[in-house]
């Protein structure tokens, strides 16, 4: 019987929304248009709905009987209230995007002449498939041990574990090659100083 009620409860949410929205988004829509730009229009008002779907007790001028469609003067201004807040968080966010990229090329423009050039190593591990190649970043670049790389990749350990000793391997191999070194052993490998 309580089950009941409960379905009931969110029948009843959502019958409020659908009345809320069917007056609200289309005034919404014109108010974020004439304030950013069209591309970003559809996110926000999505964000500005979802916070209206989540805080529906709190919209003035709603009512909570099942009631025809609310005045727009009544529930329209803490509205867009809303969306206002949605749009200042969207800025924001562009705003912090925008300020990274900029650090990003700001740190590549200024790296030393004499770092490292790892070109090699990219090209021998983009040559790796896309599996083998999580593994080995996995491992070395966030240093994971195996039972936590075969969570991250829902492989055994035992499969990880063989996937990046053939992986390493075939990075030396071609490493080896990219350096003019001939792959295989070392000429003088395995003999006794004798």
């Amino acid at each position: 019987m309580e089950s009941m009620t409960e379905e009931e409860s969110r029948q009843r949410q959502r019958a409020r929304f659908e009345r809320l929205a069917h007056v609200v988004v289309e005034p919404l829509h014109r108010y974020l248009l004439r304030r950013t730009s069209a591309d970003m229009v559809d996110d926000i008002l999505a964000e500005a709905m979802l916070v209206l779907w989540r805080r529906i007790d709190d919209v003035p001028g709603l009512g909570s009987a099942p009631a025809p469609l609310p005045d727009p003067d009544d529930v329209l201004p803490w509205c867009y209230g809303v969306a206002r807040g949605c749009l200042a968080n969207a800025r924001r966010a562009d705003g912090r995007r925008l300020r990274l990229v900029e650090r990003l090329i700001r740190t590549q423009e200024q790296q030393p002449a004499g770092v490292a050039d790892h070109s090699d190593l990219h090209a021998a591990l983009a040559a790796l498939g896309a599996l083998d190649r999580e593994v080995v970043r996995l491992w070395a670049w966030e240093g994971l041990a195996l039972r936590q790389i075969a969570e991250a990749t829902g492989l055994t350990s035992n499969a990880v574990s063989i996937r990046l000793h053939r992986a390493k391997k075939k990075l030396a191999e071609q490493l080896r090659r990219k350096q003019g070194e001939p792959s295989g052993h070392k000429r003088d490998e395995g003999r006794s100083g004798q």
